[in-house]
């Protein structure tokens, strides 16, 4: 069962009721989603590459598209095209996500026309919602996962260890990562010790970095 839950900065997430857990921190949806990944992730990566004019990106997790449409906004921005592929077992329907009123926060029709976009084009098949964002959602697990494509950036935002530990593992990391190019971006809102030691094995350097509200630390690595 999938139930709505307001988080502390007044966002919504939507709650795992039989796993307890929620798609995004109960601190604030938004505000961990841009502190990880647009700010910790795609900002940081194209400071340090600002001649970069086209970008792919990984996301392990594609869950409510919050990711995704924050993405896109950077992309139209910043002027960036980016190709997002995003994997997910159990896909939510729009009629969930759109409970969720994140591109009323967000501000903009063009937004929510990208936003329901998104959801509504098939899976396992390359999407252009706009000129500068091509979605490719596929239905199937990490392990599964079979790209031609060199990620910049990878995404991870799976469920936590605790109640999926299957994608928390050495093979799963490895999974993740094996197509991101040397200096591409590993982001994830997790900062276990066993994580930061599968990375380096994998060849990342690691950075241990203050997380969103509510979390101390997240984990940055950069592939080496």
């Amino acid at each position: 069962m999938i139930s709505l839950y307001e988080t502390k900065d007044g966002s919504k997430t939507l709650l795992n009721v039989a796993l307890n857990e929620t798609y995004h921190s109960r601190f604030g949806a938004i505000q961990e989603s841009m502190h990880v990944f647009i700010e910790a992730g795609l900002r940081e990566f194209l400071r340090i590459n600002p001649e970069k004019k086209e970008l792919h990106i990984l996301e392990v997790g594609f869950g409510t598209g919050l990711n995704a449409i924050l993405t896109l906004r950077e992309a139209q921005e910043c002027k960036i095209k980016i190709y997002y592929e995003s994997i997910e077992v159990y896909p939510l329907t729009y009629k969930q996500v759109s409970a969720l009123e994140y591109v009323v926060q967000l501000g903009g029709q063009d937004l929510q026309d990208n936003f329901r976009k998104m959801h509504t084009c098939p899976w396992d098949k390359e999407e252009h919602i706009t000129d500068f964002f091509v979605l490719h959602k596929k239905e199937k697990s990490l392990l599964e996962l079979d790209s031609d494509k060199i990620f910049q950036l990878v995404f991870f935002d799976a469920f936590a260890a605790n109640v999926q530990p299957e994608m928390w593992t050495l093979e799963a990391i490895g999974k993740a990562t094996q197509n991101l190019e040397k200096g591409g971006i590993f982001v994830t809102y997790a900062a276990k010790g066993q994580l930061k030691r599968d990375l380096r094995s994998l060849g990342f350097e690691i950075e241990s970095i203050p997380g969103p509200p509510g979390k101390r630390e997240m984990t940055r690595a950069t592939k080496s």
